[in-house]
């Protein structure tokens, strides 16, 4: 099997789909490789790294896109509302395409690129089951983006994490509160806690109180009906306007009280639930700092503008976008694993792609193909556009 590594079309990402050392590893099951010149570059890797791990560079992407029998990307035409309908010209009958597309948010364009007859794989749906979780982009890029988080909110408020005793006295811990806890939440409650800060959080689901507590969080319990608050995927069910509203009132002396707010909570598909109204940010200090990890699906905090920084009544309010691509070096090397790792399972025994297979995982994934979307969960969110 030909695989085509392309560079990014997407505008400010720096993520690559393979890192060379996987590469060479997938070399030796069989694969062959054809690297756009630059791909790596953004994440520190230089095109000869490819080149020494047997790969064959080629310049430009039409090139690529016409030879490769599959193309491993980070992100599809799907995935990125700012592409235009150009990048559709690059997707032909019978390439197969590996990449997130953002599936259930953009079905339409999903659709846009099943119609050019190509065999699609949203990486985002792989099935959160023991067997996939060495494929588990989501997780991976989650865990990436919840550390990332803490250091922005430390640059930016205007005291120290830790508790420090010195001799101009005793500087007391910053209080953090992280909402949703998720893979991108636990790893923001362990890394705040790291630095020193005194980290509550909170979340729907009463069954991630031992998670919180373990990576040395203190679990916020709201008296709150939540028996099936969350989905069989281990992610938060969407919740009636009534709940939300009292989640806000319960969860308003957390928000006051911290010198920080991290938000996380996703639902896969559907808008960002609004979990953080300005009326409870009132109290807050000046100087105080949100970033909310939802940005790009609208926000959990009300003031939350996508890719930019709000100040109000002097709390900043950071909306930030694609925030793993700032990690890149280590986001692509996590991704590239998730990758490879689908890649073995897709390989069929003469070398091509598995489009057929009965395995749970390669059903789950695939949303497009023939022409068509295949998808049932995908079929479902077309119909709601």
């Amino acid at each position: 099997m030909l695989v085509g590594i392309p560079r990014e079309r997407s505008a400010g990402e720096r993520r690559v789909s393979l890192t060379p050392p996987e590469v060479a590893r997938l070399q030796k099951k069989g694969f062959k490789f054809v690297v756009e010149t630059g791909a790596g570059v953004a994440s520190g890797i230089a095109d000869d790294d490819y080149s020494d791990a047997g790969a064959e560079l080629v310049a430009g992407d039409a090139e690529l896109w016409a030879r490769a029998e599959l193309v491993a990307a980070v992100r599809g035409y799907s995935s990125d509302v700012r592409q235009d309908e150009s990048t559709l010209e690059f997707y032909r009958q019978g390439q197969v395409l590996v990449s997130m597309m953002d599936p259930l948010g953009q079905p339409a364009r999903v659709d846009a690129m099943a119609r050019r007859g190509t065999s699609l794989f949203a990486l985002e749906l792989i099935p959160r089951i023991t067997r996939a979780q060495s494929m588990d982009v989501l997780s991976s890029m989650a865990t990436i983006a919840g550390y990332k988080a803490v250091l922005m909110a430390a640059l930016e408020l205007p005291k120290l994490f830790p508790m420090l005793m010195t001799a101009a006295g005793t500087l007391t811990p910053a209080k953090v509160f992280v909402v949703g806890v998720g893979v991108a939440g636990l790893q923001a409650i362990a890394t705040a806690k790291r630095l020193g800060a005194v980290v509550h959080a909170y979340d729907i689901r009463p069954e991630v109180k031992e998670q919180v507590q373990s990576v040395g969080g203190k679990f916020v319990e709201l008296d709150l009906q939540t028996d099936e608050a969350g989905d069989s995927g281990g992610y938060a069910k969407e919740q009636s306007d009534d709940f939300y509203q009292r989640q806000q009132e319960m969860m308003a002396e957390y928000v006051r009280g911290a010198d920080v707010v991290i938000t996380t909570a996703a639902i896969p598909g559907r808008r960002a639930p609004v979990l953080v109204k300005a009326e409870m940010m009132r109290g807050m200090r000046p100087g105080s700092i949100v970033v909310d990890l939802a940005a790009e699906t609208g926000g959990n905090c009300e003031l939350t503008k996508s890719g930019e920084t709000v100040v109000h009544d002097g709390v900043k309010v950071i909306g930030p976008e694609d925030v793993p691509s700032s990690v890149a070096a280590h986001a692509s090397q996590m991704y590239a694993r998730n990758m490879a790792n689908f890649l073995m399972l897709l390989r069929a025994e003469n070398g091509a792609a598995d489009i057929d297979s009965d395995d749970e995982i390669i059903v789950g994934t695939l949303v497009g193909k023939g022409g068509e979307i295949t998808n049932q969960r995908v079929k479902d969110a077309l119909e709601r556009v």
